[in-house]
């Protein structure tokens, strides 16, 4: 029998964890745009928005657009975080509302990466 270590029951976890909050709400796909001062003052009310006129025209029932605060990547702002059921999170930065659109069909709608414009791919854990 194989032994596990603590990193691999913090994968476990987080790979859980994840995937249950989103199922609890009844939702596919989370996407969270960052909106800590920063944020803010780079544009991610548009960005918003702009998200929000995408959800809407789509008629998707299954996906929640949210804010949170800064993500600590400031200079990167503004930024997303796109979170699919059974998928890895992913990081977008340097958004505009061409990008955003862009990531929503590419990545929302059809399920692939938009990696010209990913940060980070997975979650990072601080120890």
């Amino acid at each position: 029998m194989v032994k596990l270590k603590i990193e691999d029951l913090q994968k476990i976890k987080d790979k859980h964890k994840a995937t249950f909050a989103l199922r609890e709400g009844g939702y596919r796909a989370k996407i969270t745009v960052h909106m800590g001062t920063c944020g803010i003052a780079a544009g991610a009310r548009d960005i918003m928005s702009t998200l929000i006129d995408e959800i809407e025209k789509s008629g998707a029932s299954d996906i929640i657009a949210t804010t949170s605060g800064c993500a600590g990547l400031c200079s990167r702002e503004p930024m997303t975080t796109v979170e699919i059921i059974n998928e890895p999170p992913v990081k977008y930065g340097d958004l505009t509302d061409e990008k955003i659109r862009k990531i929503f069909k590419g990545h929302i709608l059809e399920g692939n990466v938009v990696e010209e414009y990913a940060l980070v791919i997975g979650s990072e854990t601080a120890y």
